[in-house]
């Protein structure tokens, strides 16, 4: 502590002294042990370093902020100035401000150092497990890793936090070949504070292995129809981002949101529970404090389809007047329904098992469109086959009005835990 606490000292000095009248400081040291794998082969083991200065003042309401990668004294003075120059030349807005005063805490979550050699006896066993279970798999690319991460906050306020996090890490990334028969590149990953098993058994790892090995032959979709769509735990995350995008500063700051006027009201299927749990015992990768300097807090977005907070920062909370949020968001845990995977396929009539989608940011009013990949057509309450790329397109607003059931089975990512959820009226769009 010794080191980060005089740096990020000297730093809020320096600051102060140079007639700036809030600062903040925030310190972040890394060590990352890494194993990568390429072309089903480890292809490289090592460690790296990394230190970040991140330094934001405010004079006379304007805002000037920098960060660097040097601690040493004539780098924090020129860095200083710099906020100073940013900051006096740029427009003043009385919502600039720093958190106010709070009991100083030390946080700690995971080991404080990797197990090399487990590292390495799980990423060989996951080698040859991917190659005796789906011969036709090609492990593209993966990434083990354990971080250790240090970080030190403080402000002028007196605002003094600092935290210590071990995590693992492990994301591949896959294809199948079968003849001349190439299935798209899909991944996964997952978050963890141990390696308590093998690789393939955390998160949806193994079950999108076992999916690209089916989709080397996919069949195309003709026509256009309204249907239903089932999104997988690991395809939530482009809905979950762009549904938290619309509580967020920028949304509700410039008015665009289509929940602007929504606090304490239904949006959602009643079904819906949406959590925001950083600093949960069951979130292996959440966070401690926010970038604005506030003890984070676990958090409920939507309860039962009812909208309980934005997701606004001490700029946005100012700006807006709206309430500042006990997060950042993220960590995001979405309770369990009250319908089996097996029982949602089976009430399809027409529809689709979405695994993976691509598509662009949505517009103002929620309108989205994309392609789903790596996923299935559902008929009569069966998956029948894997489709080729088939464009869906629908309305974020009511894709949660229109939640139809939720699983009780849910993935656990270390970062998020997440269920498969239906959504009815979507227009799927074939060849």
């Amino acid at each position: 502590m010794g080191r980060r606490k005089d740096i990020t000292n000297y730093c809020i000095d320096a600051m102060m002294k140079a007639g700036i009248q809030k600062a903040q400081c925030t310190l972040r040291d890394s060590s990352k042990d890494e194993f990568n794998v390429d072309s089903g082969e480890i292809s490289l083991l090592r460690t790296t370093d990394d230190t970040s200065l991140f330094l934001m003042g405010i004079v006379d309401d304007k805002k000037g902020s920098i960060s660097i990668n040097k601690t040493d004294t004539e780098s924090i003075d020129r860095a200083v100035k710099e906020v100073l120059d940013l900051a006096e030349s740029s427009e003043a807005d009385s919502a600039n401000d720093i958190s106010e005063i709070q009991p100083p805490k030390v946080f700690r979550k995971g080991p404080t150092e990797s197990n090399l050699n487990l590292m390495y006896d799980r990423i060989t066993a996951f080698l040859e497990y991917s190659r005796k279970t789906y011969p036709s798999l090609i492990l593209e690319q993966a990434i083990l890793d354990f971080v250790s991460k240090k970080s030190y906050f403080s402000n002028s306020n007196g605002v003094i936090f600092e935290s210590y996090k071990g995590i693992y890490s492990f994301f591949p990334m896959f294809t199948s070949k079968e003849g001349t028969e190439i299935s798209s590149f899909n991944y996964s990953g997952f978050s963890s504070g141990n390696l308590d098993l093998e690789l393939h058994e955390y998160g949806s790892i193994d079950t999108l292995m076992k999916q690209s090995t089916e989709q080397t032959s996919t069949k195309e979709m003709s026509g256009k129809f309204n249907g239903e769509i089932i999104i997988t735990p690991d395809c939530m995350d482009y809905f979950l981002s762009y549904i938290t995008m619309f509580l967020s500063d920028y949304q509700l700051i410039s008015g665009t949101s289509i929940y602007k006027d929504s606090l304490n009201e239904l949006i959602a299927g009643p079904q819906l529970t949406l959590h925001s749990r950083p600093v949960s015992d069951e979130i292996a990768d959440g966070y401690f404090f926010t970038p604005d300097g506030y003890k984070a807090r676990n958090s409920t977005i939507i309860e039962k389809g009812v909208l309980k907070t934005f997701l606004l920062s001490l700029y946005g909370a100012n700006k807006t007047g709206k309430p500042k949020a006990v997060n950042c968001g993220d960590a995001y845990v979405i309770d369990a329904g009250k319908h089996s995977l097996e029982e949602m396929v089976s009430s399809v009539t027409k529809g689709i098992l979405m695994c993976r989608f691509s598509g662009g940011n949505p517009s103002d009013n929620g309108d989205f469109s994309g392609v789903c990949k790596n996923s299935y057509y559902i008929e009569n309450g069966e998956i029948l086959y894997p489709i080729r790329e088939t464009m869906i397109s629908g309305n974020l607003g009511k894709v949660l009005r229109n939640i139809r059931r939720i699983s009780k089975e849910r993935i656990d990512f270390g970062s998020e835990i997440l269920p498969w959820i239906q959504v009815g009226d979507i227009t799927i769009s074939g060849k």
